[in-house]
């Protein structure tokens, strides 16, 4: 008997809130895409002058710092040193400001910032979102019944459950929100019953996967019910439900494993250690005393607080990127997204559900060519050319555009059929040699030549024939030595009947060999005869 399903759980009574967009302070990301959305003079000022968000209010308090220990340093050296301590601290300046350049500052600090912005980026990627799911549900689980919208709903409350739990565990935000178990119920994502379950479980572990399992067991119950069709809906649902698990066991492994310590501490020690030496090493000194590079008394260093708000401000990009669920200006809007997902997660399943608008034919249902209207502000893009592709500009000459003849190219240009062959041929292989790939090459190459190896003495000639004819070719064999007697002619065979044809023998089978006749007159075409050795190889 299927378990009972238990409907949604109800919000206690009480005033109406606001929807979480409009609650003072809620909105965190800083948004600038529609202030840059095409490049003019001047395009990035107007974002200099943003305080939320902006580089000056996280930096203005470091930089204040370093301000002040500078100038207190620089009114020791001009009003409180006696004139050896002076010269002693001038010395000690030079010496900070020659070897503070050897600390690879912007080295360690490149790597640092590219790797936290990847993994801040990856981290967004991972953020579970129950689109895909929801399409899922609301075509594989089936009917229009009271059961049927509760299967839907609560498939997808699940999802929603496991997203809060697991943001709940790795959010500042939305730990402050849901901040037990006990306000996740009365939120109206888990059920008392459910919430039993939940705390009977014995593991000592994050149990965000929890309803997950859940979802599973209700959609195999469903599928027994018929209410999913088939096996291939339920696989596909399970294969949406793994996807979205695994983006919330990716947030829970990125909040599990930080970047290592050790290149966090490299960064910062580097850094506060090379503008500890700007501190002393790039104090002005006294132009009387002659030293090199300090003819110039300005009191306040322009250059080094510049470079201070670079470098230190790269940092602490840094240190607001690397934990993106936390309350700063630029963190991910982690209560926006439950809020959003809950609503339309359950708007799909289920006032979404089957509700079709009446078909009927779209607006160019007899058009040839389908094209949606312009608006006055952008009909000027209609008369620019379609892209065609990047070759499509090119122009060739006309004598450059007309088909050659390929009669007669075996290989590259320039290059006789023999070379071609004997390219092919590994390092130290020639045709001389006695296997079977040097054999059939030498083949190929005397059968394109006018003289094979067996009638190297025998003359041809050729007539001269008009173009697009087959050449006719005549070859006679050499004359004989007259050292060497003239060879006898075979003789004839005996005239007797005709042999009998083969009668198979009583006792053991034998096989018919068919052997072949004399071999007649070679064809005109053919440039020489054909040796044995070619015969085989052919």
């Amino acid at each position: 008997m299927p378990a009972p399903l238990h409907p949604d759980p109800q919000p206690p009574p009480g005033p109406p809130t606001l929807p979480w967009p409009h609650l003072p302070g809620a909105t965190m990301t800083v948004t600038y895409t529609a202030r840059v959305a095409n490049a003019r003079f001047g395009g990035f000022s107007q974002l200099l002058l943003l305080w939320r968000g902006s580089i000056y209010k996280l930096l203005w308090r470091e930089l204040l710092c370093f301000l002040g220990f500078y100038m207190a340093l620089s009114a020791a050296y001009r009003f409180v040193l006696k004139e050896g301590q002076k010269r002693y601290f001038e010395k000690l300046v030079i010496y900070c400001d020659q070897y503070a350049s050897l600390i690879p500052v912007s080295f360690v600090l490149g790597f640092y910032v590219t790797l936290v912005v990847h993994r801040w980026w990856n981290q967004y990627l991972c953020m579970p979102l129950p689109d895909a799911l929801m399409c899922v549900v609301a075509g594989t689980v089936h009917g229009r019944d009271e059961r049927g919208r509760l299967y839907r709903r609560t498939l997808m409350r699940y999802a929603g459950l496991s997203a809060v739990l697991i943001l709940r565990s790795v959010s500042t935000a939305v730990f402050k929100r849901f901040p037990t178990i006990d306000h996740v119920v009365e939120a109206g994502f888990m059920t008392r019953e459910e919430r039993k379950k939940f705390e009977n479980l014995n593991s000592s572990y994050n149990k965000y996967w929890v309803p997950c399992v859940w979802f599973s067991n209700l959609a195999a119950q469903a599928r027994r019910e018929g209410r999913i069709r088939d096996n291939s809906a339920l696989k596909l649902l399970l294969e949406e439900l793994n996807v979205f698990r695994g983006k919330c066991g990716m947030l829970f492994h990125y909040d599990w494993i930080s970047v290592p310590l050790v290149y966090t501490q490299v960064v910062t020690i580097a850094l506060y250690s090379y503008f500890l030496a700007c501190l002393i090493g790039r104090q002005f000194l006294d132009p009387a005393q002659g030293y090199k590079d300090h003819d110039l008394d300005l009191c306040v260093p322009i250059f080094t607080l510049l470079q201070f708000f670079f470098y230190a401000g790269w940092l602490k990009v840094a240190e607001q990127l690397i934990n993106p669920f936390g309350e700063d200006d630029d963190d991910f809007e982690t209560n926006f997204l439950i809020d959003r997902n809950f609503q339309v997660s359950m708007l799909a399943v289920d006032e979404m559900y089957d509700d079709l608008a009446v078909l009927e034919k779209d607006l160019y249902w007899d058009a040839a060519e389908a094209r949606a209207p312009y608006t006055a502000a952008t009909v000027f893009q209609l008369r620019q050319p379609s892209f065609q592709g990047s070759t499509f500009d090119i122009t060739l000459a006309k004598e450059d555009m007309q088909f050659q003849r390929l009669d007669g190219l075996d290989g590259p240009v320039g290059e006789a059929p023999g070379d071609f062959l004997q390219r092919l041929l590994p390092a130290g292989a020639g045709m001389a040699g006695g296997g079977p790939l040097g054999r059939r090459l030498s083949f190929l190459l005397r059968k394109n030549s006018c003289v094979s190896e067996a009638s190297t003495g025998a003359s041809c000639s050729c007539a001269v024939v008009p173009e697009g004819a087959a050449p006719e070719c005549s070859c006679r064999d050499p004359p004989l030595d007259p050292g060497l007697p003239e060879p006898e002619p075979p003789p004839p065979p005996p005239a007797g009947p005709e042999p009998l044809g083969l009668i198979p023998g009583p006792a053991e089978p034998f096989t018919t060999v068919t052997v072949p006749g004399p071999r007649g007159p070679a064809p005109p075409w053919l440039p020489s005869p054909i040796g044995e050795e070619e015969e085989n190889l052919a």
